[in-house]
């Protein structure tokens, strides 16, 4: 079926349903922002497979929304399906709950999928919809009864990760996870986020396409800690050894009836990532903390082990990205080489390094006006080839059994214009103002935002999307609760943090420009104000000179490009050949 049979065939089950709107989010069980394909509803339905975004669906209407890194991209994949793009965010375009209350009748029924819907999600729309006096309406789901040809929920087995790597023992976890539910006088806490139960049973899947998770859920009491996992995803040993640290393995589907069970006490969890389906399970009378996971907050802060061994895995993924630039400019014009086989090589030089599980997620491999698509995709089937002229933006990452990375580069091709020297450059000027900067404990990421857009803003420009975004530790390539983005986002830049700074132009038609290394929040000095704080920049590859016009940098700044590209060759230069040390010395000359 194509996309409007799709629509036609749900709009002739939500009739069965006596459902007027239904509403088909990006997320799993879990609400995990990358899913498996059996998940992927939301695309199946639309056409556009960007990672975010919701659609909803009426028997006459169907939109789609979706924010600034995929506007681009949703105009073309939308074309012809009949699906309507609302630019989130943009002046006058209204958000989902205000288009379905504009567009609904008194007492209308506003359909779902229980199981995909969280209850802050819930909680947000009942509240809007009370104008209306809509009903939100918990459906089965209504998409799997269309969907013939549907994926198979993932069954990949799980393995240990190893404390040498992850510097805290499950145990100790259990442990510290039980002290924090003391505090908050919880006697149960139920987690459903796919990353932290990885990280707090020390455990590593492939359920997820390049995010080493498995489909689960975690269940912690005062003195049990349970796993609720498909039995065969689990191999002996693994059993063996979660059991002998009093870990009790229970059947994935058993922790509806489990939360229904409970009879007394409290309950926490994340609204964020709980479903409405589980959240109904748990009985009115049972008292409910919801808060931010528990262990996302440990979880963010890496311990001394995680971020002492995470400097190996940046310096093989500096060497990595080394020898994609040395063999990417050698070879532009003397051989075919396209926006797929470019990441492809890339992907090749990283699996040489040690200790490498795979990407940590879909490269973004795109030359001149492509790059303007934030999150573009290269075509396999038709794709595109590179020229000795413009950009090529490569944003990539590896998933390391000692850590993830995230880096963009964007590399000189061959002749560039004078503005898009002056567009790298202001880029390069945002990521150097905020890689320098100190801020008082307890500052903000949107505090501090300004910073990597000022030197764009000063022109005229700026970027609809984020600043940076927390990494995890062999896991998430996106992790919460940091971010640095205009958004006031309540949340604190901790020492041990993990965080991108990746500020970016991109001009539709034209070229598309982003810098990002990974940062780590540290302590700076204390005075009598209080604690300062910095940022110390641990991604190792060269930023390419060929684009840098240092006519309009400062001194400061020049400084800075310089010091990085000094400490570059120090790291990198003891893991390459002389040929490649050569190379390496001409691409981090100073300025």
């Amino acid at each position: 079926m194509n996309i409007r049979e799709r629509i036609e065939a749900l709009r002739a089950q939500m009739k069965e349903e006596n459902v007027a709107f239904y509403i088909v989010p990006s997320a799993d069980y879990h609400q995990s922002e990358y899913v498996s394909d059996f998940f992927k509803a939301r695309a199946y339905i639309t056409g556009f497979s960007g990672s975010a975004g919701t659609a909803v669906i009426t028997p006459t209407e169907a939109g789609l929304w979706t924010d600034g890194r995929y506007f681009i991209q949703a105009e073309k994949e939308l074309q012809d399906t009949g699906v309507t793009l609302f630019k989130m965010g943009q002046e006058g375009v209204p958000t989902v709950s205000e288009w379905i209350l504009n567009t609904a009748n008194k007492g209308d029924n506003v359909g779902f999928d229980g199981r995909v819907i969280s209850r802050t999600q819930q909680k947000e729309y009942l509240s809007k919809f009370a104008k209306k006096e809509l009903n939100m309406k918990a459906t089965e789901d209504l998409i799997g009864k269309v969907w013939s040809d549907r994926p198979a929920i993932p069954c990949e087995s799980i393995f240990v990760h190893d404390v040498k790597y992850a510097g805290k023992s499950r145990k100790e976890k259990f442990e510290i996870v039980r002290a924090k539910m003391k505090e908050k006088d919880a006697n149960y806490y139920v987690l459903s986020s796919l990353d932290d139960i990885a990280w707090l049973f020390n455990i590593r899947g492939n359920d997820v396409d390049k995010t080493p998770v498995t489909i689960s859920y975690g269940f912690i009491t005062e003195n049990e800690a349970e796993l609720y996992i498909d039995g065969k995803k689990v191999p002996q040993d693994v059993k063996a050894e979660l059991e002998a640290d009093g870990v009790t393995i229970k059947e994935y589907d058993e922790i509806h009836p489990r939360l229904k069970a409970i009879k007394d006490g409290a309950i926490f969890f994340s609204p964020n990532r709980l479903n409405v389906w589980l959240y109904e399970a748990i009985a009115e009378n049972i008292k409910k903390i919801e808060e931010t996971d528990i262990t996302t907050y440990l979880k963010a802060c890496k311990n001394e082990v995680e971020r002492s061994v995470h400097e190996n895995a940046q310096v093989r993924d500096g060497v990595a990205m080394l020898k994609f630039m040395h063999w990417l400019k050698g070879n532009i014009g003397k051989m075919e080489i396209t926006e797929v086989s470019a990441a492809a090589r890339l992907l090749e030089f990283r699996a040489e390094g040690d200790l490498f599980k795979g990407a940590s997620f879909s490269t973004i491999s795109a030359y001149g006006a492509n790059a303007a698509m934030m999150h573009y995709s290269p075509n396999a089937e038709n794709p595109v080839a590179l020229k000795p002229e413009s950009f090529l933006l490569v944003d990539s990452g590896g998933q390391y059994l000692d850590g993830t990375t995230d880096i963009t580069r964007t590399f000189v091709l061959g002749t560039l214009t004078d503005e898009q020297k002056k567009d790298y450059t202001l880029t390069l000027r945002g990521h150097i103002n905020l890689a320098k900067a100190k801020f008082l404990k307890g500052s903000l990421g949107a505090q501090v935002d300004i910073l990597a857009r000022l030197p764009l803003w000063e022109e005229g420009i700026d970027y609809k999307c984020g600043t940076g975004h927390g990494v995890g530790f062999f896991l998430n390539v996106h992790e919460g609760p940091q971010s640095i983005s205009p958004r006031l986002i309540h949340e604190k830049m901790e020492e041990g943090m993990f965080i991108t700074n990746e500020p970016g132009v991109y001009k539709e038609g034209k070229h598309g420009i982003r810098i990002e290394n990974t940062l780590c929040v540290e302590k700076d000095i204390a005075t009598e104000f209080g604690q300062f704080m910095k940022f110390r920049t641990i991604s190792y590859c060269p930023i390419d000179l060929d684009a840098v016009d240092k006519s309009i940098m400062d001194q400061k700044e020049i400084d800075w490009l310089n010091s990085y590209h000094k400490m570059v060759n120090e790291k990198l230069a003891p893991h390459v050949n002389d040929e490649l040390k050569a190379y390496l010395k001409e691409v981090t000359r100073a300025i």
